[in-house]
């Protein structure tokens, strides 16, 4: 996957991820090939660039499975739009159309667990509220699975994520997408919105309100005691608490903001292991990254012995995946690919992700896009490769395969 400016795109790219639009609905979704129209609409809706699958337009590179059906995410983000504008706009509570929508994302995450976490979704800035919502309550509902909660149990988790940043809705706007630094004023209206999240879900006549409220009140705790609003420590923070503030940080950090570019999986991951001590429960932590494509399916990377996309991402060993290695250390493309595992290659490492338009400008430089590897119909040696890449191709195999 490459990440384009708007005015790049061309006719024939293959969206991979979707758009919602300003009331919640599914705008464009992932895998849409792009036409001359859409592209248009994407620059009249201020969208200033979406990640396409490949830059070229000859073939078409589906995006990969994610563990969410592409309608059940439109769907649950509308039902969470819906549910924050009625509250708004006169105080009520239709909890029966996001209970359906909480049951639907976990039969998803049962029934396609074979797929790892890629999170491929953009939201304009008034949006990102609910379609955050939806990918919190996904990731959750992950975590949820994995350690083995009952199905009720499972329910309420999922229920309250879809619901954990309901105290937003008393947060002006105007501080919510401040472009630039919060002051300490507006930092401290921010913090306010997990309590006031936590007393609107404790208001709603349901079952279990104050076990499903507790994600919106403690997904800000930290497990050394320096998060919001209470400073709870270690396991007085409750599972759902410790859940909810690894599923809200990874989709954060992953996400656009007015403010901000996301940041690619592997950005998260280093930030979360490494970069946050005393900040998560680790155990769910390590859980959670086994699952998720921390290099996801295309991401082009520059390798110890070269450049490499990624073919495959494992369970277990998301951190070291598949790459289909293509160039040498000089950028100069093989005659072929050669695969390799970074799980049993063990010298070979991960020295750099190429992104935006570094990436963009290697592809060109490069003469082909790698993403066209991936395509199972077409072998590698259908791609064309420069004539001066012939004469190093073998040697640069024979050092890489003997390393």
């Amino acid at each position: 996957m490459i990440e384009l400016p708007v005015k790049y795109l061309k006719k024939g790219m293959v969206m991979s991820q979707s758009l919602y639009n300003a009331s919640g609905a599914n705008y464009l979704a992932k895998g849409t090939l792009l036409t001359e129209r859409y592209i248009s609409k994407l620059k009249q809706v201020g969208v200033t660039g979406i990640n396409v699958t490949s830059l070229d337009t000859e073939h078409v590179l589906e995006p990969p499975e994610e563990i969410l059906q592409e309608k059940t995410r439109a769907v649950a983000v509308k039902r969470v739009y819906d549910m924050f504008t009625q509250v708004v706009r006169d105080g009520r509570f239709d909890t029966a159309p996001l209970y359906k929508a909480s049951a639907a994302i976990i039969n998803d995450i049962m029934d396609r667990r074979m797929n790892l976490v890629q999170l491929t979704d953009i939201r304009t800035h008034d949006m990102y509220t609910f379609a955050h919502s939806v990918n919190v309550a996904m990731l959750c509902a992950l975590i949820g699975v994995l350690i083995g909660l009952d199905s009720h149990r499972l329910s309420n988790l999922t229920f309250g994520a879809l619901l954990h940043d309901l105290g937003k809705i008393k947060v002006p706007t105007s501080v919510l997408n401040k472009k630039g630094r919060l002051t300490d004023t507006e930092f401290s209206i921010v913090k306010t919105h997990s309590m006031q999240g936590f007393e609107l879900i404790e208001s709603m006549d349901i079952p279990d309100k104050h076990e499903i409220a507790l994600v919106a009140r403690q997904h800000h705790e930290h497990m050394d005691g320096k998060g919001y609003p209470d400073g709870r420590a270690g396991e007085a923070i409750s599972l759902y608490g410790r859940i909810g503030a690894i599923a809200d940080v990874y989709d954060a950090l992953t996400s656009a903001r007015p403010y901000k570019k996301g940041y690619p999986p592997s950005v998260a991951y280093n930030i979360m292991k490494n970069f946050s001590p005393g900040h998560f429960d680790d155990k769910l932590l390590n859980m959670f990254f086994r699952n998720v494509a921390i290099y996801p399916v295309g991401t082009i990377a520059e390798l110890s012995i070269g450049y490499g996309i990624v073919e495959e991402c494992k369970f277990g060993r998301t951190d070291r995946p598949v790459f289909l290695v293509f160039a040498d250390k000089k950028a100069r493309p093989l005659s072929k690919p050669v695969k390799i595992d970074l799980y049993s290659e063990k010298r070979v490492n991960i020295t750099s992700v190429l992104k935006d338009m570094e990436l963009f400008h290697f592809v060109r430089q490069l003469g082909f896009d790698p993403a066209t590897l991936l395509i199972g119909q077409q072998s590698a040696s259908e791609i064309e490769q420069p004539a001066a890449a012939k004469a190093v191709a073998a040697d640069t195999r024979r050092r890489m395969m003997s390393m």
